[in-house]
């Protein structure tokens, strides 16, 4: 039994598993470029299968409110979180909001080329309605609200009662909002931001993470009694057998 079999079983125990694939191989001949095109043919394949089972769902009511938070770092968790959310606003024809609050090493300003102040740490703190503070991305239905501006975070989750009204504040405005959090095992952020969602998307590297970490990080959501939603395996070199998407 593969080491990645085990976190996901040590780390779930049935739960339903959302599993993004891997990233696509950097081509070096034809089939290189070949097998470059079909990994983004299947990346944007499970993207949807993970948009459509955790947001889109038919039966019982869908989270609103979701935080990405990997085990560790550098495991691709803004990655992830920013492709669900492209998928996401493509498919549904309201606003969707994607929030950093990864305040410690914030990144999703960079990707999109906006400034990082105006943001996060700014609708906390000011006055004005949250929504103004989200940045609309290429004139569509995807909002960025970035992590504001910096020097902020050491009193920002002194703040939660503050940070939970403008999160309900935005529950208002987007029919979807998903939280870009810090590592669980690093910071106490995702638990904080998890308490008010609706729960958490864990994400696992595939050779990598350890199991210890995952469960170490999965006894920490269930200190704070967060729900897991499920585990998102990035960087992984194996096929997923179609019995886990049964699981849904």
């Amino acid at each position: 039994m593969s080491r990645n079999y085990e976190i996901l079983r040590e780390t779930e125990k049935g739960r339903n598993l959302f599993i993004p694939p891997s990233p696509p191989l950097s081509p070096n001949n034809g089939n290189g470029h070949r097998r470059q095109a079909d990994l983004r043919g299947i990346a944007h394949e499970e993207v949807l299968k993970l948009v459509q089972r955790v947001f889109l769902r038919s039966g019982g009511e869908a989270p609103q409110l979701v935080v990405f938070s990997g085990v560790d770092g550098a495991c691709g968790c803004s990655s992830i979180c920013v492709q669900v959310a492209e998928a996401l606003a493509s498919q549904v024809g309201s606003p969707v909001c994607l929030i950093d609050g990864n305040l410690r090493t914030p990144s999703l300003h960079r990707l999109f080329g906006l400034a990082q102040d105006e943001g996060l740490t700014d609708a906390v703190f000011q006055a004005g309605p949250a929504r103004r503070f989200a940045h609309r991305l290429n004139g569509g239905n995807l909002f960025l609200l970035t992590a504001g501006s910096p020097g902020a975070e050491n009193h920002f989750f002194m703040n939660l009662e503050r940070l939970h009204a403008r999160l309900m504040e935005l529950r208002g405005e987007f029919a979807h909002i998903l939280i870009d959090a810090p590592p669980l095992n690093a910071f106490a952020d995702a638990q904080a931001f998890g308490r008010i969602a609706d729960g958490l998307v864990l994400v696992v590297e595939a050779n990598s993470t350890r199991r210890e970490s995952a469960r170490k990080a999965k006894e920490s959501l269930e200190a704070a009694q967060v729900k897991l939603l499920g585990v998102a395996l990035n960087m992984r070199t194996f096929p997923i057998p179609e019995r886990f998407y049964q699981k849904f």
